[in-house]
């Protein structure tokens, strides 16, 4: 377990990889059967670059060496926000949907099979995700890349808008509300009033 947390927040800059699925086929020819195998991977350095690969031979090691010569030309950078994602997002891919929602600090990668794959190599550590639809490996993934590719932070929609940050991302949304009054504090203390003169002490 510690070896795992020590992957999972590790530092450096080089290259992880991670083989999210082996898949074998089987061709039945004159002889006999033929079998096949397919990989697919997620390369990323945990800073915001992520790439994901698939590859097909007829031995093991071939096709996940080529799924990771994929995945590496396949790279891309992802806006984040601190250890996790700007807004929620939604990604399509065939049958496959991803939905992906920020969290606080503390929460930890809420997600399973090759989604999980994708954002840790990608740096996150805190998000909620949830997979609807096709339950196969190759969708989910490329599902949950396709909303990662939809993020956008403040400075990317700034330039499209061309209004400046400051616009944008106004003061007053740093500053915290100011507390209400409570009904205690708020009403007036009740005074007790002098008895009349017609009223018994």
């Amino acid at each position: 377990m510690a070896n795992e947390q020590q992957n999972f927040f590790g530092e450096g800059g080089d290259l992880q990889e991670v083989i999210v699925a082996i898949n074998r086929s089987a061709k039945v020819v004159k002889g006999g059967r033929r079998f096949g195998f397919s990989a697919l991977s997620v390369v990323g350095d945990r800073r915001g670059r992520v790439g994901v690969g698939y590859g097909r031979a007829n031995e093991v090691p071939p096709a996940v060496e080529k799924s990771l010569g994929d995945a590496k030309k396949n790279m891309v950078r992802i806006p984040l926000k601190g250890d996790t994602i700007p807004h929620e997002i939604i990604g399509h891919y065939g049958a496959a949907r991803v939905f992906m929602r920020p969290a606080g600090p503390g929460t930890g990668v809420i997600a399973g099979g090759g989604v999980r794959a994708v954002c840790q190599m990608v740096g996150i550590r805190n998000i909620l995700t949830k997979a609807m639809g096709s339950t196969n490996p190759v969708n989910l993934v490329k599902a949950a890349m396709d909303g990662l590719l939809k993020l956008k932070d403040a400075r990317d929609v700034a330039r499209l808008r061309g209004v400046p940050l400051e616009e944008l991302v106004p003061q007053e949304m740093s500053m915290p509300l100011p507390t209400p009054a409570t009904p205690e504090a708020a009403a007036p203390a009740e005074t007790p009033s002098a008895p009349s003169e017609g009223q018994a002490l």
